[in-house]
């Protein structure tokens, strides 16, 4: 896993040397502290300001070089904007800012509020953490490195601020949080030849570490199991398939608890429908609903959070062989339902129908929540920016969109109903595994629907336009992003942990 950097906590008024950050508002006020560890500072900053035509709006920077003696190098103004109507989302992009800002050197970040109010543990704890972000990289396989690559990413920061004792703390459980965000992008940035099924089953036994209860199924437990479906996208693979259970125990005893669904096809070519050879390096990425359900996973069982969890991921490879399923073939999964496979590329709903039905069956959930870098048509629906939520229960519903927006990993919710459900009506099976051309992410949807029980609460998002490839932003440089790790441990936070 990559490593986080050397994050510290002082208290304010102590010397800085290398570089300096200090927070700055509309009015170009600085921290009293920053001002004083050199005279004339905040004068200069002023100057410097008009000249450069800088107002101090929210993550906006100005930078000085060799601003004056004192030992300091570099010193960067940031702007905050109103600090007292800023969410936790604005200090988390604050905190990747400041990474993005700063690649060499010491550091010393002055978290203090220009108005002269304290700033919380939890707030600096949400800098660090978008720092922490901010600074992953994925270089495992550079044996040769640029040298704008051997200098990239801060790994040592040291926050000045009122209560450094209150903000370690608060860090302490952030930094579990951005492991468990490591995890998931080092998951999804790995090379297939590297992260099989069984290797990436391997990985996820080694989080017992973190006191997880992890099963994994081989081959003859999944047969046993009669996941059909799942099986049926293995086939033509030489690696065989693991289906990993991962459990969390921290809530009440015999409390049903929420289940996290993952697909995690380590690699997908299609299949005998083999997509375009353009772009499919990308496909070694098809798994990031499984790793994203990793990543909370660990993520739960880190911070010990008083809920009941399991997290379930299917992990397959669908590749061309003379075994290989074709179009037309019809499987039986396990629910007993059959299936039409018109187009072996829409192989992930197979592989999350069965495990779907499995997980119903073994710990009857109180909600379902499963992740998938599903279809390439919510991409055209939604772009890059949000990923796309259906659901049959409105309240699971809208406290994801909350998780989302708190986090600032959105959802956007589609549309399920009887009118898209019969699109996926088979004439020799119970179902076919894809609908016509338009609205195919929701035929996606009510496959999956199909396989749901009882109207057990469950919500399925479609992140295969924010799992991977998507935009860089200001907590994320990398081709992975880990999305849907902090959205469902805030969704556990608010549903799970505030209750009473």
């Amino acid at each position: 896993m990559a490593v986080l950097p050397d994050v510290k906590f002082v208290k304010l008024g102590g010397a800085a040397t290398g570089s300096l950050a200090v927070l700055t508002n509309g009015n170009l006020a600085l921290a009293n502290s920053a001002s004083g560890l050199q005279a004339g500072l905040a004068e200069r900053v002023k100057r410097a300001a008009v000249a450069s035509k800088f107002t101090g709006n929210a993550l906006k920077t100005l930078q000085l070089l060799a601003p004056g003696d004192g030992g300091i190098d570099r010193l960067v103004a940031i702007g905050i904007g109103e600090p007292s109507a800023a969410k936790p989302v604005e200090w988390l992009k604050l905190g990747g800012v400041i990474a993005g800002t700063f690649s060499t050197g010491d550091l010393t970040l002055v978290l203090e509020r220009p108005d002269g109010e304290a700033i919380t543990a939890e707030q600096a704890a949400e800098v660090a953490l978008g720092f922490a972000m901010r600074a992953y990289s994925f270089d495992l396989y550079k044996t040769k490195k640029k040298d704008e690559d051997e200098t990239s990413g801060a790994r040592t920061v040291t926050i000045a601020l009122a209560d450094p004792d209150a903000a370690g703390a608060a860090w302490t459980v952030s930094a579990e949080m951005a492991r468990s965000v490591y995890l998931a992008r080092d998951l999804v940035n790995e090379p297939s030849n590297i992260l099989g099924p069984v290797e990436f089953a391997d990985r996820l036994a080694a989080l017992s570490e973190v006191g997880l209860q992890v099963e994994v199924l081989d081959e003859n437990a999944l047969a046993k199991e009669k996941m059909g479906a799942l099986l049926g996208v293995a086939q033509g693979s030489v690696r065989p398939a693991r289906v990993v259970v991962m459990r969390w125990n921290g809530g009440a005893s015999g409390e049903k608890p929420v289940a996290f669904v993952g697909k995690g096809v380590v690699f997908d070519t299609g299949g005998i429908s083999i997509k375009p050879a353009a772009g499919m390096e990308d496909m070694k990425g098809d798994m990031g609903g499984a790793a994203a359900v990793s990543g909370v996973m660990r993520a739960l069982a880190a911070r010990k959070a008083k809920v009941n969890a399991v997290g379930i991921v299917g992990l397959v490879e669908n590749m061309p062989d003379g075994n290989a399923q074709r179009p037309g073939d019809i499987v039986t999964s396990r629910s007993g339902q059959t299936i039409e496979v018109i187009n072996t590329d829409a192989e992930g709903r197979l592989v999350l129908a069965d495990i779907l039905d499995y997980i119903q069956d073994v710990v009857q959930p109180v909600a379902i929540v499963d992740l998938a870098t599903l279809t390439g048509a919510i991409i055209v629906a939604l772009g890059n920016f949000y990923a796309g939520m259906f659901s049959n229960d409105d309240a699971l519903s809208e406290d994801l969109a909350r998780a989302g927006r708190i986090t600032g990993e959105k959802l956007w919710r589609l549309p399920i109903g009887p009118e898209y459900d019969k699109l996926i009506d088979s004439k020799f099976a119970d179902m076919k595994n894809v609908g016509p051309r338009w609205g195919g992410s929701i035929a996606a949807a009510e496959f999956l629907h199909r396989f749901i029980k009882n109207e057990t609460p469950w919500a399925h998002l479609d992140i295969a336009g924010t799992a991977m490839g998507s935009p860089a932003d200001e907590v994320n440089t990398s081709w992975a992003s880990g999305f849907g790790v902090r959205l469902l441990d805030q969704y556990v936070r608010d549903r799970f942990e505030k209750q009473g």
